[in-house]
């Protein structure tokens, strides 16, 4: 199994997935496409694809010359029948794909904070995963309206739409399930002038949120990516 991994933006590592697709034995081929590396043209030999998360806004397509061009993959990559993973960016990237409006600006939700599950997580093969509010890591500004047939599957006190499942196989998550706490930890050092902007005092309270929420996030984001990768393999 061959699974593409789209990098949105500098200091964003798959984490969790990726460890998840590792234990599954999967092959993947990381393309840094911020930095110009070219997408693939169709998704043949491929069983899915990942997007990661960015700064940036899913229309920024001046800035991010790649981005119209990955809207036109993921739809590619879903109408195949293809396992589909958009996180954070990579979830507004999927609604925007599949006729979901962007709202961008919005006040941001940062940090641990909890994240509840609707009626129909409880049959999803991968947001059932999500059996009671958790906490896990936030990090954005930008939300989504939900993209026609889409199916809501979780939310937060901020974020009416936390997650959403299109079809079988595609699948936008906002929260960061992916970053486990070592990866919070150092994105509060890496970008220590971003998160100063809007939560002034996270450099005295990240330990603390670590080690407070950091394992239930992290045993919730493990069991999320398996179940995906699983799904993504049949």
């Amino acid at each position: 199994m061959k699974i593409l991994i789209v990098e949105n933006y500098p200091g964003t590592p798959i984490g969790i997935v990726g460890e998840a697709l590792a234990e599954a034995g999967a092959e993947t081929s990381h393309v840094v496409a911020h930095a110009g590396e070219p997408l693939p043209e169709h998704p043949d030999g491929f069983a899915g694809m990942v997007m990661l998360g960015g700064a940036q806004s899913a229309l920024d397509d001046d800035d991010y010359p790649h981005l119209p061009g990955l809207v036109r993959l993921t739809r590619v990559f879903g109408d195949a029948g293809k396992a589909v993973l958009g996180i954070c960016l990579g979830a507004q990237i999927i609604a925007r794909a599949y006729g979901g409006e962007n709202i961008l600006s919005r006040p941001v939700e940062f940090g641990y904070r909890p994240v509840s599950p609707l009626p129909e997580a409880a049959a999803d093969p991968v947001l059932s995963a999500l059996a009671e509010p958790t906490p896990t890591f936030h990090w954005h500004q930008d939300t989504v309206t939900l993209p026609p047939g889409a199916v809501r599957l979780a939310e937060s006190e901020m974020t009416p739409i936390q997650a959403f499942r299109i079809g079988r196989k595609v699948y936008a998550v906002q929260f960061h399930f992916e970053a486990s706490g070592r990866i919070v930890s150092d994105w509060s050092v890496s970008f220590a002038g971003h998160i100063a902007a809007h939560t002034p005092d996270w450099p005295q309270r990240v330990a603390a949120e670590v080690a407070a929420h950091a394992s239930a996030a992290d045993a919730l984001g493990r069991e999320l990516a398996r179940r995906w990768v699983r799904l993504a393999m049949e």
